[in-house]
Protein backbone atom coordinates (compact mmCIF):
# COMPACT_ATOMS: atom_id res chain seq x y z
CA UNK A 1 0.00 0.00 0.00
CA UNK A 2 2.79 2.43 -0.18
CA UNK A 3 2.56 5.14 -2.02
CA UNK A 4 -1.04 3.90 -3.04
CA UNK A 5 -2.62 7.53 -1.70
CA UNK A 6 -0.49 9.73 -3.81
CA UNK A 7 -0.87 7.11 -6.87
CA UNK A 8 -4.49 7.39 -6.56
CA UNK A 9 -4.42 10.99 -6.41
CA UNK A 10 -2.43 11.54 -9.39
CA UNK A 11 -4.92 9.13 -11.46
CA UNK A 12 -8.38 11.02 -10.68
CA UNK A 13 -5.92 14.27 -11.11
CA UNK A 14 -4.94 13.13 -14.96
CA UNK A 15 -8.32 11.53 -15.44
CA UNK A 16 -10.02 15.39 -14.78
CA UNK A 17 -10.42 17.61 -17.50
CA UNK A 18 -9.72 21.30 -17.02
CA UNK A 19 -12.74 22.12 -18.28
CA UNK A 20 -15.04 20.37 -16.48
CA UNK A 21 -13.61 22.66 -13.44
CA UNK A 22 -14.11 25.73 -15.30
CA UNK A 23 -10.70 25.70 -16.66
CA UNK A 24 -9.75 26.44 -19.79
CA UNK A 25 -8.49 23.25 -22.09
CA UNK A 26 -5.42 25.00 -23.30
CA UNK A 27 -3.25 23.58 -26.45
CA UNK A 28 -0.10 22.51 -24.97
CA UNK A 29 -0.19 20.25 -21.70
CA UNK A 30 2.15 17.06 -21.88
CA UNK A 31 -0.54 15.11 -19.93
CA UNK A 32 -4.05 14.73 -20.14
CA UNK A 33 -6.26 16.28 -17.43
CA UNK A 34 -5.34 19.32 -14.74
CA UNK A 35 -1.77 20.23 -14.10
CA UNK A 36 -0.47 19.69 -10.21
CA UNK A 37 -0.59 23.65 -9.84
CA UNK A 38 -4.47 23.74 -11.23
CA UNK A 39 -5.37 21.03 -8.46
CA UNK A 40 -3.92 22.90 -5.44
CA UNK A 41 -5.24 26.14 -6.33
CA UNK A 42 -8.78 24.85 -6.67
CA UNK A 43 -7.80 23.07 -3.17
CA UNK A 44 -5.82 25.43 -1.79
CA UNK A 45 -3.14 23.53 -0.61
CA UNK A 46 0.55 23.86 -1.44
CA UNK A 47 1.64 22.78 -5.15
CA UNK A 48 5.12 21.38 -2.79
CA UNK A 49 2.16 19.56 -0.41
CA UNK A 50 0.90 17.99 -3.26
CA UNK A 51 3.65 17.56 -4.67
CA UNK A 52 4.34 15.12 -1.43
CA UNK A 53 0.98 13.45 -1.01
CA UNK A 54 1.32 12.56 -4.86
CA UNK A 55 5.06 11.06 -4.55
CA UNK A 56 4.38 8.98 -0.94
CA UNK A 57 6.35 11.19 1.00
CA UNK A 58 3.49 12.31 2.98
CA UNK A 59 0.93 10.12 3.87
CA UNK A 60 -1.42 11.46 6.56
CA UNK A 61 -3.29 14.72 5.17
CA UNK A 62 -5.52 15.73 7.48
CA UNK A 63 -9.32 15.24 6.77
CA UNK A 64 -9.94 18.51 6.48
CA UNK A 65 -7.25 18.47 3.06
CA UNK A 66 -9.33 15.28 2.03
CA UNK A 67 -12.07 16.69 1.69
CA UNK A 68 -10.50 19.61 0.03
CA UNK A 69 -8.33 17.65 -2.80
CA UNK A 70 -11.45 15.50 -2.97
CA UNK A 71 -13.90 18.35 -3.52
CA UNK A 72 -11.34 19.75 -5.94
CA UNK A 73 -11.76 16.36 -7.75
CA UNK A 74 -14.85 15.97 -8.67
CA UNK A 75 -14.85 13.02 -6.85
CA UNK A 76 -17.94 10.35 -6.47
CA UNK A 77 -19.12 8.68 -3.18
CA UNK A 78 -17.11 5.36 -4.16
CA UNK A 79 -13.59 7.33 -4.63
CA UNK A 80 -14.36 9.21 -1.59
CA UNK A 81 -14.43 6.52 0.76
CA UNK A 82 -11.73 5.16 -1.34
CA UNK A 83 -9.61 7.90 -0.67
CA UNK A 84 -10.38 7.59 3.17
CA UNK A 85 -9.68 4.10 3.22
CA UNK A 86 -6.13 4.75 2.00
CA UNK A 87 -5.20 7.59 4.69
CA UNK A 88 -6.67 5.35 7.51
CA UNK A 89 -4.76 2.24 5.99
CA UNK A 90 -1.53 4.28 6.05
CA UNK A 91 -2.25 5.90 9.31
CA UNK A 92 -2.87 2.36 11.41
CA UNK A 93 0.27 0.99 9.35
CA UNK A 94 2.44 3.75 11.21
CA UNK A 95 1.19 3.28 14.85
CA UNK A 96 1.02 -0.69 13.93
CA UNK A 97 4.49 -1.07 11.43
CA UNK A 98 5.03 -4.61 10.13
CA UNK A 99 1.39 -5.30 10.79
CA UNK A 100 -0.71 -6.61 7.71
CA UNK A 101 -3.63 -7.43 6.96
CA UNK A 102 -3.48 -11.57 5.35
CA UNK A 103 -5.25 -12.40 2.43
CA UNK A 104 -7.99 -14.62 4.00
CA UNK A 105 -7.63 -18.57 2.10
CA UNK A 106 -9.60 -20.41 4.95
CA UNK A 107 -13.22 -21.56 4.40
CA UNK A 108 -15.21 -21.26 7.65
CA UNK A 109 -17.46 -25.13 7.83
CA UNK A 110 -20.73 -22.81 8.25
CA UNK A 111 -19.68 -20.79 5.14
CA UNK A 112 -19.02 -24.55 2.92
CA UNK A 113 -22.80 -25.50 4.54
CA UNK A 114 -24.58 -22.41 3.23
CA UNK A 115 -22.70 -23.25 -0.82
CA UNK A 116 -24.22 -26.49 0.30
CA UNK A 117 -27.60 -25.30 0.90
CA UNK A 118 -27.94 -23.19 -1.59
CA UNK A 119 -27.25 -26.67 -4.13
CA UNK A 120 -29.94 -25.16 -6.70
CA UNK A 121 -27.81 -21.83 -7.35
CA UNK A 122 -24.36 -21.70 -8.61
CA UNK A 123 -22.81 -19.82 -5.61
CA UNK A 124 -18.77 -20.03 -5.47
CA UNK A 125 -16.60 -18.44 -2.18
CA UNK A 126 -13.75 -15.89 -3.10
CA UNK A 127 -11.25 -13.80 -1.54
CA UNK A 128 -9.71 -10.35 -2.60
CA UNK A 129 -7.35 -11.34 -4.93
CA UNK A 130 -10.22 -13.77 -6.20
CA UNK A 131 -8.63 -16.92 -5.78
CA UNK A 132 -12.00 -19.47 -6.03
CA UNK A 133 -11.63 -20.81 -2.30
CA UNK A 134 -14.99 -22.84 -2.58
CA UNK A 135 -18.23 -24.06 -4.43
CA UNK A 136 -21.38 -26.05 -5.04
CA UNK A 137 -21.71 -28.76 -6.89
CA UNK A 138 -24.10 -26.65 -9.27
CA UNK A 139 -21.07 -24.05 -10.05
CA UNK A 140 -18.78 -27.05 -10.42
CA UNK A 141 -21.41 -28.51 -13.60
CA UNK A 142 -21.07 -24.83 -14.61
CA UNK A 143 -18.04 -23.55 -14.41
CA UNK A 144 -15.68 -26.90 -15.13
CA UNK A 145 -16.82 -27.00 -18.85
CA UNK A 146 -14.99 -23.11 -19.10
CA UNK A 147 -12.25 -23.81 -17.82
CA UNK A 148 -12.13 -22.02 -14.43
CA UNK A 149 -11.63 -24.56 -12.20
CA UNK A 150 -8.50 -25.85 -14.12
CA UNK A 151 -5.59 -26.37 -11.39
CA UNK A 152 -5.16 -26.90 -7.83
CA UNK A 153 -6.13 -22.96 -6.63
CA UNK A 154 -8.49 -21.41 -9.73
CA UNK A 155 -8.35 -18.32 -9.78
CA UNK A 156 -10.94 -16.32 -11.56
CA UNK A 157 -8.90 -12.69 -12.11
CA UNK A 158 -6.28 -15.01 -13.33
CA UNK A 159 -8.56 -16.69 -15.48
CA UNK A 160 -10.41 -13.91 -16.91
CA UNK A 161 -6.78 -11.78 -18.21
CA UNK A 162 -4.96 -15.15 -19.21
CA UNK A 163 -7.23 -17.64 -20.33
CA UNK A 164 -8.27 -17.47 -24.13
CA UNK A 165 -11.18 -19.04 -23.64
CA UNK A 166 -12.25 -15.94 -21.34
CA UNK A 167 -12.89 -13.84 -24.42
CA UNK A 168 -15.08 -16.64 -25.80
CA UNK A 169 -17.68 -17.80 -23.46
CA UNK A 170 -17.89 -14.22 -21.85
CA UNK A 171 -19.25 -11.86 -24.72
CA UNK A 172 -18.72 -8.61 -22.76
CA UNK A 173 -15.94 -9.59 -21.55
CA UNK A 174 -14.13 -5.99 -21.43
CA UNK A 175 -16.52 -4.98 -18.71
CA UNK A 176 -16.09 -8.35 -16.88
CA UNK A 177 -12.17 -7.54 -17.05
CA UNK A 178 -13.21 -3.91 -16.07
CA UNK A 179 -14.89 -5.07 -12.96
CA UNK A 180 -12.56 -8.05 -12.12
CA UNK A 181 -9.65 -4.86 -11.56
CA UNK A 182 -12.33 -2.69 -9.80
CA UNK A 183 -12.68 -5.53 -6.96
CA UNK A 184 -8.99 -5.63 -7.03
CA UNK A 185 -8.35 -1.92 -6.29
CA UNK A 186 -11.62 -2.02 -4.15
CA UNK A 187 -11.40 -4.69 -1.46
CA UNK A 188 -7.21 -3.79 -0.95
CA UNK A 189 -6.72 -3.83 2.83
CA UNK A 190 -3.09 -2.52 2.90
CA UNK A 191 -2.11 -5.70 2.39
CA UNK A 192 1.25 -6.06 -0.29
CA UNK A 193 -0.21 -9.12 -1.62
CA UNK A 194 -2.58 -7.25 -3.87
CA UNK A 195 0.01 -5.75 -5.26
CA UNK A 196 2.13 -8.51 -5.84
CA UNK A 197 -0.69 -10.31 -7.79
CA UNK A 198 -1.29 -7.02 -9.92
CA UNK A 199 2.70 -6.91 -10.56
CA UNK A 200 2.32 -10.53 -11.45
CA UNK A 201 -0.71 -10.49 -13.57
CA UNK A 202 0.88 -7.39 -15.43
CA UNK A 203 3.93 -8.94 -16.16
CA UNK A 204 2.00 -11.87 -17.71
CA UNK A 205 -0.74 -10.22 -19.91
CA UNK A 206 0.38 -6.34 -20.03
CA UNK A 207 -1.27 -3.54 -21.27
CA UNK A 208 -4.80 -5.13 -21.19
CA UNK A 209 -4.37 -5.75 -17.48
CA UNK A 210 -2.10 -2.73 -16.76
CA UNK A 211 -4.14 -0.50 -18.66
CA UNK A 212 -7.20 -0.84 -16.28
CA UNK A 213 -4.76 -1.04 -13.07
CA UNK A 214 -3.45 2.26 -13.65
CA UNK A 215 -7.06 4.08 -13.72
CA UNK A 216 -7.33 2.65 -10.40
CA UNK A 217 -11.21 1.92 -10.33
CA UNK A 218 -13.08 1.30 -7.19
CA UNK A 219 -17.08 1.49 -7.49
CA UNK A 220 -17.07 -2.58 -6.53
CA UNK A 221 -20.99 -3.51 -7.89
CA UNK A 222 -22.46 -6.12 -5.60
CA UNK A 223 -25.05 -7.23 -7.99
CA UNK A 224 -25.87 -7.67 -11.96
CA UNK A 225 -26.37 -9.37 -14.99
CA UNK A 226 -23.67 -11.40 -17.05
CA UNK A 227 -23.82 -13.03 -20.32
CA UNK A 228 -21.84 -16.09 -20.99
CA UNK A 229 -21.35 -18.58 -23.96
CA UNK A 230 -21.38 -21.83 -22.24
CA UNK A 231 -20.12 -24.14 -24.76
CA UNK A 232 -22.58 -26.69 -23.56
CA UNK A 233 -25.72 -25.29 -23.32
CA UNK A 234 -25.30 -22.16 -25.15
CA UNK A 235 -25.96 -18.28 -24.27
CA UNK A 236 -27.08 -17.52 -20.42
CA UNK A 237 -27.52 -14.63 -18.97
CA UNK A 238 -27.30 -14.82 -14.92
CA UNK A 239 -27.59 -12.29 -12.69
CA UNK A 240 -25.14 -12.38 -9.71
CA UNK A 241 -25.82 -11.43 -6.13
CA UNK A 242 -22.56 -10.96 -4.09
CA UNK A 243 -22.52 -11.16 -0.10
CA UNK A 244 -19.52 -10.17 2.31
CA UNK A 245 -18.95 -12.82 4.53
CA UNK A 246 -18.35 -11.57 8.40
CA UNK A 247 -15.29 -10.28 8.99
CA UNK A 248 -13.25 -13.01 6.80
CA UNK A 249 -12.89 -10.37 3.81
CA UNK A 250 -14.56 -12.70 1.43
CA UNK A 251 -17.49 -13.13 -0.90
CA UNK A 252 -19.75 -15.27 -1.49
CA UNK A 253 -21.56 -15.18 -4.97
CA UNK A 254 -24.75 -16.27 -5.94
CA UNK A 255 -25.64 -16.79 -9.29
CA UNK A 256 -29.35 -16.79 -10.77
CA UNK A 257 -30.99 -17.31 -14.59
CA UNK A 258 -31.89 -13.99 -15.42
CA UNK A 259 -34.12 -14.99 -18.07
CA UNK A 260 -36.54 -18.24 -18.48
CA UNK A 261 -34.25 -19.16 -21.33
CA UNK A 262 -31.17 -19.17 -19.16
CA UNK A 263 -33.25 -21.51 -16.56
CA UNK A 264 -34.29 -23.68 -18.84
CA UNK A 265 -30.75 -23.82 -20.53
CA UNK A 266 -28.90 -24.29 -16.61
CA UNK A 267 -31.98 -27.22 -16.19
CA UNK A 268 -30.33 -28.92 -19.32
CA UNK A 269 -26.70 -28.86 -18.17
CA UNK A 270 -27.87 -29.78 -14.72
CA UNK A 271 -29.91 -32.36 -15.76
CA UNK A 272 -33.16 -31.32 -14.06
CA UNK A 273 -36.45 -31.41 -15.54
CA UNK A 274 -37.46 -28.08 -17.46
CA UNK A 275 -38.91 -25.49 -14.60
CA UNK A 276 -37.00 -26.98 -12.05
CA UNK A 277 -35.21 -23.60 -11.51
CA UNK A 278 -37.18 -20.61 -11.83
CA UNK A 279 -35.70 -17.32 -13.50
CA UNK A 280 -35.33 -14.06 -11.28
CA UNK A 281 -37.59 -12.85 -14.37
CA UNK A 282 -40.58 -14.80 -13.33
Amino acid sequence: MDGELGAFLRSRREALRPGQVGLPEGVRRRTPGLRRAELATLAQVSVEYLTRLEQGRDTRPSPEILAALADALRLDDADRQHLQELASVNHRQQLCAGERSAVSRTVRPEVRALLEALRDRPAYLLNRLGDVLAWNETFDRLARPLGLLDGAHPNLVWFVFTDERAREYFPDWAELADQQVTELHGLRRGDPATDAFAERLGRTVGAPFMSRWQRRPVAVRSTGVRWLRHPEVGPLRLAYETLDVADDQQRLVVQLPADAASAEALDRLLGRRPGGLRSVAG
